[in-house]
């Protein structure tokens, strides 16, 4: 699994002119997933992520977490993030994972992070033609591969 982190001020998702999701401070999480992710690295990804330390302190010092300032989370399925681009310049998605495998996974890493959260956590709509608009605060964009946990 990739994600692509963002602090954000706020942060929405938009499908067919219709607002699905809309968060306040907090995280906007852009997700990949490929046919060889399991819950397991869902899991990694849900303990990193809760417990990255990327918003202020009182001393205006990155040390504190999302569960720290109460934050809000929408995560949105990202299949172009597994992008390779290694020949030529239109990207091949084969390492992207097929429906049956990602929307589980996907609906998993949702209802993990809103358990840890302890609250719901926004989304958008898997497959959707989405729209997602955020004032990225910083910025503060953090990129993790589940391939790379060690």
């Amino acid at each position: 699994m990739r994600v692509v982190i963002q602090r954000v001020s706020h942060a929405s998702v938009t499908i067919d002119g219709r607002c699905k999701s809309a968060i306040q401070e907090g995280f906007m999480i852009l997700v990949g997933i490929e046919e060889a992710d399991t819950q397991e690295d869902a899991n990694w990804l849900c303990k990193k992520v809760l417990g990255l330390r990327v918003f202020d302190d009182e001393n205006g010092v990155m040390n504190r977490s999302i569960l720290d300032i109460q934050g809000e989370i929408l995560v949105i399925s990202q299949f172009t993030l597994m992008a390779s681009t290694k020949k030529g310049n239109r990207p091949s998605y084969i390492r992207a994972a097929r429906h049956e495998t990602a929307i589980p996974l996907y609906e998993y890493f949702c209802e993990e992070l809103s358990k840890g959260l302890g609250k719901p956590v926004g989304t958008g709509e898997f497959g959707a033609d989405m729209k997602v608009e955020l004032l990225n605060n910083g910025p503060v964009t953090i990129c993790m591969d589940t391939k790379n946990k060690e």
